[in-house]
């Protein structure tokens, strides 16, 4: 059962995003372990706990240190991070090493001093760091450990503390003696992947209450842990509430509108498939600036395009893109593919895009590549893009996403098969060549809930912008960039019936 509809109340973490994967945070009064490698954020994660506890509830503190790294060491490390307040050692703030008097005195003694500084600080959180050396110092008596747990717990429970207990693992550590007395366990990863270090989180146990399964991306900042749970989970059952009544977003192409049946349907997702340089980044554009025109607002969310020489790219064929930008109609979200995590691309996009509920919204995304090189996984971009694309439709965003083809192909293919089911529509940008010329050609090749024109039309870009014109009706297979005039003999060699 949940345990918000319990009325249990809720310790929240403070960090972005993880009380989400919890379900709203922590249970009040809990014991909760937190394990993984060297260097993976556990202390960076239970002391920005500790912080933000001070800061939102004015909770009192305890840092109980196990670890061979003294105070004064472990607080330097940390005062580069955006939630550290000095002021705080010391008045709300407290770190006590627990080293010495479990060393020399064992056990018994360390739970005392546990007790005695909860009790002394009136600490509301505790996190007890380092629970591998406790467990170390009763190797030959592992009852020992649980039982020093179970004491634990219920003195935490019967104070109003709530404590959580690192432990380093070195591999996977998800069989721990304490997993089956702790109220919760998560767990936190890193590897190499490629020359890429990724870090994740994974939630293994929470007691009273649900959490979003599986493993979520992890970043280390300057303010400290930040989580990204993965879009596919965040958004797996997706509102179904009545949308209000649909219109058609025209292109600013008049030709194209005409060939749309009066333009894309509102809330829908279209594909916009191409080459490079065919001309997806200006159709794209051209898309956001005739909302702009009508008083839609829009945003750009690309990736290989620096804004100063978009806003350049669109005034060389007259499209005032600028103008709309410097009086916020269209908002620029310029991302460079480096070292970015695809569910943190899409929280910026949503969370971007939830500050504002004007109507008839547009968004441009140019460039799935991005999203695509920011993944870790790979097999995780189909439902990927369709929990986002599920997501824009719920808040009612008309969206248009460009995809890269491959250079002069003959044969036609979706590089991403799953675009063909999840989008609503897909417009084929693509290059013919033609005595001795390259031509650009456009299709559409896709569109629900509507009719359209499937005539290939001539995409034209000059300095006097974009226009559409029909083929000669003479040519064939220009879809496969070899056209030729159908009233031309075929070449090969000459198939003869029987007699």
């Amino acid at each position: 059962m949940d345990a918000e509809k319990t009325g249990k109340k809720r310790l929240r973490s403070g960090i972005p995003r993880l009380d989400h994967i919890l379900n709203g945070g922590f249970l009040h009064n809990g014991l909760y372990v937190l394990m993984g490698p060297p260097g993976s954020g556990k202390t960076i994660l239970t002391t920005q706990l500790c912080f933000d506890s001070i800061k939102q509830h004015g909770y009192n503190c305890l840092y109980i240190t196990l670890t061979t790294e003294s105070q004064n060491k472990l607080i330097n490390h940390l005062e580069s991070m955006g939630f550290f307040d000095a002021d705080e050692i010391g008045k709300r703030m407290f770190f006590v090493s627990g080293r010495n008097t479990l060393s020399s005195k064992g056990l018994e003694s360390f739970m005392e001093l546990c007790r005695s500084s909860i009790s002394k600080y009136q600490a509301k959180v505790v996190v007890i760091d380092g629970l591998e050396r406790l467990e170390m110092k009763v190797i030959d008596r592992p009852e020992a450990f649980l039982d020093f747990f179970h004491d634990f717990q219920s003195f935490c429970a019967v104070a109003g503390t709530t404590c959580f207990a690192t432990r380093t693992t070195l591999g996977s550590g998800l069989i721990v003696p304490e997993s089956t007395v702790a109220d919760g366990v998560v767990e936190m990863h890193m590897r190499e992947e490629g020359p890429r270090l990724v870090r994740e989180l994974s939630v293994h146990k929470i007691r009273g209450t649900s959490q979003l399964p599986g493993r979520h991306e992890v970043e280390i900042t300057e303010r400290g842990v930040v989580v990204h749970p993965r879009t596919e989970v965040q958004f797996h059952d997706p509102e179904n509430h009545p949308q209000e009544e649909r219109v058609r977003m025209t292109m600013g192409l008049k030709e194209l509108d005409h060939m749309l049946d009066g333009g894309l349907w509102s809330s829908s997702s279209t594909c916009l498939l191409g080459a490079p340089g065919t001309g997806k980044t200006l159709l794209g554009c051209f898309f956001l600036v005739e909302g702009a025109r009508q008083g839609q607002k829009g945003i750009y969310f690309g990736f290989y395009e620096p804004p100063q020489r978009l806003m350049e790219k669109c005034e060389a064929v007259g499209l005032p893109l600028k103008k709309y930008v410097d009086n916020g109609m269209i908002e620029i979200l310029w991302q460079p593919p480096l070292e970015k995590y695809m569910d943190s691309l899409a929280e910026q996009l949503l969370e971007k895009l939830r500050k504002e509920r004007a109507r008839n919204r547009r968004l441009f995304v140019d460039g799935y590549e991005g999203f695509r090189s920011a993944a870790v996984y790979r097999d995780r971009l189909p439902r990927f893009l369709s929990a986002l694309t599920n997501q824009l439709r719920v808040m009612e965003i008309t969206t248009l996403m460009s995809l890269e083809l491959n250079l002069f192909e003959k044969e036609m293919h979706m590089p991403q098969p799953e675009f063909g089911s999840i989008m609503e529509n897909v417009i084929n940008l693509r290059f013919m060549e033609l005595g001795g010329k390259v031509h650009r050609l456009l299709t559409i090749m896709k569109t629900r809930d509507s009719d359209y024109d499937s005539s290939i039309r001539n995409f034209i870009i000059s300095s006097a912008g974009i226009r559409l014109e029909r083929l000669s009706s003479d040519l064939e297979s220009t879809l496969t960039g070899d056209a030729r005039s159908a009233l031309q003999p075929k070449q090969g060699k000459e198939i003869h019936g029987e007699h």
